[in-house]
């Protein structure tokens, strides 16, 4: 019997310690292959296009796009899943995880039906411009009603992770820095040419940013704007003289080179240099002095520093997408991101950070273009709705029901309606069936719709999350395709066409796994997939899915 029981023994503690064995192995490799990253970098190309990636493939180096497609992870059906496809939206959407039926942000401004004005996304009185004396400076993140992944990160490190943003925009830095951010910057142009920031996050600039705002250092980027190779290499263009371009006032044509010292001037002082590449060369080299400045990256504390390349938006609008002009910016760009790798290699450490770009929106090619090669296309005529006052006034006696038309909404007089006792959803259900029939509209839809139906995919489901209950308008309407509302010249976006919703998604560095996927991701599923990464917790308001394949 006791012979049975030492035997017993044993083999219980053989069982037990190689099932410990086990645990302790395994917990072992978990540790090694999930280290968290010290500093997380997201990066937003402002109007990047998917197909840029591969239409200016041939003309980029290995150390940039392609470096980040080769060593990193590539979602090649990346989508954006709202209709309206703007900057500030879009911000929004990739750090917070939400579509702006949650976080707000349902335009880069917005009809405010509360106070019968228009408002600018970022604005808040409350706070004042710090670093220039801009005229837009009072900005903080209030009407973004969730947090972010570096908010979230800041909460779970027990604010000992720092946060940073940059951008040209304003916009382009508030969003994605969150609520919680250390800094985030922008520049201000016209005469001044300075980087500033709000009295939301600081009362005095940093002295690295006001280092960096040195005259010599900010005139540096005012030079001529030449291609970076012969102009005839650029085979994946249009031609340089291009009758579909805006160019710069003080210059008869758009063509090749641009003195940016001579057009200053008569193009906004130094906010022509946003309208260019060296827009990015500083965006890149401010990024830089903000990881030395506020020492990003160098502790066990993850941190966060958001970039947003703003001038590639800048140049599409005034150039179009088939531009010489954008296919430089982009092979100048790709060297940026060079540049940027190399020095986070030798500043953090390769294997040190993680980091993913993406992009806020695409853009429509310029529809005289579109036209002038039979293709689907066209502009929204100036006085297109004037026909919707007189067919009210017709129905109702009354010719003020509408407010404003705005983001492709209509605003109606609600309580001119109550006070008429008439049924509001009757008065939308009434402008549905009349602007269905203007010229280039595609479709329309009451927000009673909008709040009683669920739609489970198209253009409808994309303007279901983009609407939201407090700030939208009581009609909703689309587009045709190829159609904007926009000059003659140049191109805008905002649409819900793939030219539009399909940008470049990559992930790269610590914990991502190398690979590519055609599945179908959506903006949202960028915060879920790196907050599994970093095993925070979510947005507070994320409905994305973590894209499982990306992380180890």
């Amino acid at each position: 019997m006791k012979l049975q029981n030492v035997i017993c023994f044993f083999l219980f503690f053989g069982i037990f310690s190689c099932k410990n064995n086990s645990d302790y192995s395994t917990s072992t490799t978990l540790g090694q292959s999930t280290s968290q990253p010290k500093l997380v970098i997201g990066v937003v190309v402002d109007q990047m296009r998917f197909d840029y990636l591969n239409r200016f493939k041939n003309k980029y180096t290995s150390n940039g796009f392609l470096r980040l497609i080769g060593q990193g992870y590539s979602c090649n059906n990346h989508h954006y899943n709202f209709i309206p496809t703007y900057t500030g939206p879009g911000h929004a959407s990739i750090f917070t995880g939400a579509t702006p039926s949650v976080h707000g942000i349902i335009g880069n401004s917005w009809y405010d039906k509360v106070t019968s004005s228009t408002v600018y996304c970022t604005t808040d009185k409350a706070y004042t411009p710090v670093g220039a004396a801009a005229k837009y400076g009072q900005v903080s993140p209030h009407n973004m009603k969730v947090t972010t992944l570096a908010d979230q990160n800041r909460l779970f490190t027990q604010m000992k992770g720092k946060t940073v943003g940059v951008s040209i925009k304003d916009r382009g830095a508030v969003f994605p820095s969150g609520h919680t951010a250390n800094g985030a910057y922008w520049f201000e142009g016209l005469n001044e040419g300075k980087w500033m920031t709000s009295s939301y996050y600081m009362d005095t600039l940093p002295q690295w940013v006001q280092n960096f705002n040195a005259p010599s250092k900010i005139a540096s980027y005012l030079k001529t704007w030449n291609t970076l190779y012969d102009i005839n290499l650029y085979n994946e263009s249009g031609p340089d003289a291009s009758n579909y371009e805006k160019g710069f006032a003080g210059k008869a044509t758009a063509e090749f080179p641009y003195d940016l010292n001579a057009l200053k001037e008569l193009n906004g002082g130094y906010d022509i240099i946003k309208n260019t590449p060296f827009g990015n060369t500083m965006i890149t080299d401010f990024a830089m002095a903000a990881v030395d400045g506020e020492n990003l990256g160098a502790d066990n504390f993850t941190d966060f520093l958001t970039v947003s390349y703003s001038s590639t938006d800048y140049i599409g609008h005034d150039f179009g997408v088939n531009s010489v002009e954008l296919q430089d910016a982009y092979l100048r760009l790709d060297l940026e991101l060079e540049r940027l790798l190399n020095y986070l290699d030798v500043k953090v450490g390769a294997g040190n950070y993680t980091l993913f770009l993406t992009s806020d929106h695409g853009a429509a090619d310029v529809p005289s273009f579109l036209t002038d090669i039979h293709m689907p296309s066209g502009y929204v005529p100036k006085n297109s709705f004037a026909s919707l006052f007189l067919s009210l006034k017709k129905k109702y006696g009354v010719s003020d029901l509408v407010k404003k038309i705005s983001n492709n909404q209509v605003f109606l007089n609600q309580e001119r309606i109550a006070a008429l006792k008439i049924n509001l959803e009757d008065v939308q259900k009434f402008v549905v069936n009349q602007i269905i029939g203007y010229p280039h509209i595609k479709k329309a839809y009451t927000a009673t719709t909008m709040q009683t139906h669920y739609f489970k995919d198209g253009m409808e489901k994309m303007l279901q999350n983009g609407y939201h209950q407090k700030l939208s308008g009581d009609v909703l309407y689309t587009l045709e395709s190829g159609v904007i509302s926009y000059g003659p010249k140049g191109t805008t976006h905002g649409s819900g066409y793939n030219y539009d919703t399909h940008v470049p998604l990559l992930f790269y560095g610590n914990g991502i796994q190398p690979g590519k996927t055609y599945d179908r991701t959506s903006v949202t599923d960028i915060a879920p997939t790196i907050s599994a990464l970093l095993g925070i917790a979510f947005p507070s308001g994320a409905t994305g899915s973590v894209i499982e394949k990306v992380i180890y």
